[in-house]
């Protein structure tokens, strides 16, 4: 049957309840996903119940084989270097921004922004150019998204 992964079903409008529910992939090589449910702009409950860490999401979104945050923002940490400058900077991101729409971003910006070039960090579905080895797996697992939500809730 194939892959399957998150669908969507929405109601109209942004400011409307968007509910998200991922599938486990049936790949064998598949991540399976947690499910969550989208309301407005954010993601309100912790992906899975994880607890994030700060020191593990700093880890995560500095790492420019991981998380690569850095390869779009400008992060407020001296010495980084080559910060990019397409996305927003991530100065002060934790006081303009709840965990709720922070997580949202991460998992899938798409949601927020239709055009984004932001890579949707927890979705398996609907993805272009996708490497074989990475087919059916997100980015980041859940823990990994609750951690760097963490470190960037930090940044006020």
């Amino acid at each position: 049957m194939g892959a399957r992964g998150m669908i969507a079903v929405r109601a109209a409008g942004l400011g409307s309840a968007l509910v998200l529910a991922a599938f486990a992939v049936t790949s064998a090589a598949a991540t399976p996903l947690e499910s969550f449910a989208v309301a407005g702009d954010a993601i309100g409950t912790p992906l899975g119940g994880a607890t994030g860490d700060v020191s593990r999401g700093r880890d995560i979104a500095l790492d420019r084989g991981k998380g690569n945050c850095l390869i779009c923002h400008r992060v407020p940490i001296e010495g980084e270097l080559f910060p990019g400058d397409v996305g927003p900077d991530l100065s002060g991101i934790g006081a303009r921004l709840t965990a709720g729409q922070i997580r949202l971003r991460l998992v899938d910006q798409s949601v927020v922004t239709p055009l984004t070039l932001m890579p949707s960090y927890y979705r398996v579905d609907g993805l272009r150019r996708v490497g074989d080895q990475f087919r059916g797996k997100p980015v980041l697992t859940a823990q990994e998204i609750e951690d760097v939500v963490a470190w960037l809730q930090t940044l006020r």
